[in-house]
Order: structure tokens, then C-alpha cells, then sequence
């Protein structure tokens, strides 16, 4: 799979996600699990010897390993679409700049227990959705990486196509929903074997 190609990516990961309610659970899950996560990456040391931005005497952003990770994801989703991709790269920094604010506030006693809580909630909710509507293992168990750096963006624009009808490109939505629906299928023979040979 190519590493900037956004319809492979979109069509391995949406492979997985093809219940609506499944997609729906998601698309509610997701972002919170981004945000929670740079909840906690607020109290991970500066990688630069950059003075943090200080507001009212408290180091609210620090360049630190959530801040990279921000980078890499906004980059990586500008690179696969330019309008979606720089509308998920904004987010991604509003993320960054509201769970360093959290954080701040919370402090690392509290917050550990506020995501911990968070993650737990968000990911029961997700695999109930893979469980109970899509009947199929996350994505996540069969390539861990592409999972993490593409749920994301996957639901961002799921949500632009139910929303407003966007595709990055004419077409695309037809041309991913075919490779998905040929997916499906492969896996759905493959399981039918599976239970005649067990």
C-alpha cells in the first residue's frame, strides 16, 4: 500500500467500518481518543530547548512529544487530501491546544485518571460497535499503525461525504466503496471456509 494513497488507505481501513452504526460509534469515539491521548503526551519532556508559550506564568504549549505527534499526523492528512486533510490538520492543533490547556489544569494526578476513564469508555465503545454491529475484528489487530494514523481522518470524512456529499476527487467515493464491498467479500468466503474446515 502506498504510503500517500488515500483510497487504498480509505478502502482497508473502511473494509472494517461498513455497518453505519459501527461508523456512527467512530465517528463519536475517535477524536476523543486523539484529544485524550495528547492529554497525557502535555506532561512528556520538551524535545526542543525552545522556550515553551507562557500565558499567566504557566508553560501552556510545549514543543514536546503530543506537539510532534500533531505535526505528523496534520502533515500526513494535508499530504492525502488538501481540503480535508488541511481541515483534519486544524483539528489536530485544536486538539493539541485544548488538551494542553486540560492538562495544565488538571494537573498529572488528575489527568492520568480523566483519560484513563476517557479511553476506557471510547474504546469499549468501538469494540462494542465492531462486536455487536459489524461483526469483525478491528483493524487495528490486523496492521496496528495504519489503524492509529487512519481512524482519524477516516471519520472526518465520513462524515464530509453524510454530511455534504465532499469526495477528495471525482468518483472516489464509488471506486473505494467497490474495493470495500470486494473486501468483505473475500473475508466473508474466508470465514465460510474457516467454519466448514473447523
Amino acid at each position: 500500500m502506498g504510503l500517500l494513497d488515500l483510497e487504498k488507505h480509505f478502502a482497508f481501513y473502511g473494509a472494517y467500518h461498513s455497518n453505519p452504526i459501527n461508523i456512527l460509534i467512530h465517528m463519536l469515539f475517535v477524536w476523543p481518543i486523539v484529544f485524550t491521548a495528547l492529554v497525557l503526551f502535555y506532561f512528556t519532556p520538551p524535545l526542543f530547548s525552545i522556550s515553551p508559550i507562557v500565558v499567566c506564568d504557566h508553560s501552556i504549549l510545549v514543543l514536546n512529544f503530543g506537539f510532534l505527534l500533531t505535526v505528523i499526523y496534520a502533515l500526513f492528512y494535508m499530504s492525502l487530501d488538501k481540503k480535508a486533510g488541511s481541515l483534519a490538520a486544524l483539528l489536530c492543533f485544536f486538539c493539541w491546544v485544548a488538551s494542553s490547556s486540560l492538562a495544565l489544569r488538571l494537573g498529572y494526578s488528575l489527568a492520568w485518571k480523566v483519560v484513563l476513564a476517557s479511553q476506557l469508555i471510547c474504546w469499549t465503545g468501538q469494540f462494542i460497535g465492531h462486536g455487536v454491529f459489524e461483526k469483525r475484528a478491528p483493524a487495528l489487530l490486523d496492521n496496528l499503525a495504519q489503524a492509529f494514523l487512519m481512524a482519524p481522518f477516516f471519520v472526518l470524512l465520513e462524515a464530509l461525504q453524510s454530511l455534504f456529499g465532499y469526495e477528495p476527487y471525482p468518483g472516489f467515493h464509488a471506486r473505494v466503496k467497490a474495493t470495500i464491498d470486494a473486501e468483505i467479500k473475500v473475508w466473508k468466503e474466508k470465514k465460510e471456509k474457516e467454519k466448514k474446515i473447523s
